[in-house]
This record gives structure tokens, sequence and C-alpha cells, in this order.
């Protein structure tokens, strides 16, 4: 299992996106999950904002993140997980 993890800094908060990729010994797809979550700078606490199991999705939310950054919060933070 293949966990990859990228911090998004932020002035108030940081934003860290997780990618969690499992495959068989011949390379298929078992298991994919890509979390987002805002994470407090004082106390470290996760808040999950979103998650998929859409392979790629991970990278949707990282560029999303990077090019939007207060906005695109604010309009996860508000769909459902």
């Amino acid at each position: 299992m293949q966990v990859k993890t990228t911090t998004i800094p932020g002035l108030t908060f940081s934003v860290t996106v997780e990618e969690v990729n499992h495959r068989d010994a011949l390379g298929g797809l078992i298991c994919y999950v890509a979390l987002l979550y805002k994470v407090d700078p004082k106390t470290s606490a996760r808040h999950l904002v979103r998650r998929s199991r859409i392979p790629g999705a991970a990278d949707d939310m990282r560029r999303e993140f990077q090019q939007g950054g207060i906005k695109a919060f604010r309009r996860l933070e508000h769909a459902k997980v």
C-alpha cells in the first residue's frame, strides 16, 4: 500500500491531501482513496473536508487549492463529504 501526503501551507491553516493507493501483484488497482484535511497550525487537529474514491482525484484537489486558495476551500467546505 502506498500513501502519498502533500501539505499546502496557508496563513491561518494548512491543507493536507492524502492519497492511498493499493495495488495487487500484477499492478491492478485494489483500493484508492483521496482525503482532503484542514489542519489547525496551533493544535494540529485535522478536519476532513472532502474524500473521493475516483483515481486521480488527489491531483485535482491539490491543483484546485493551489490555484483557488481560500475560495476553493470555502466551496469544498460546504459540499458534502
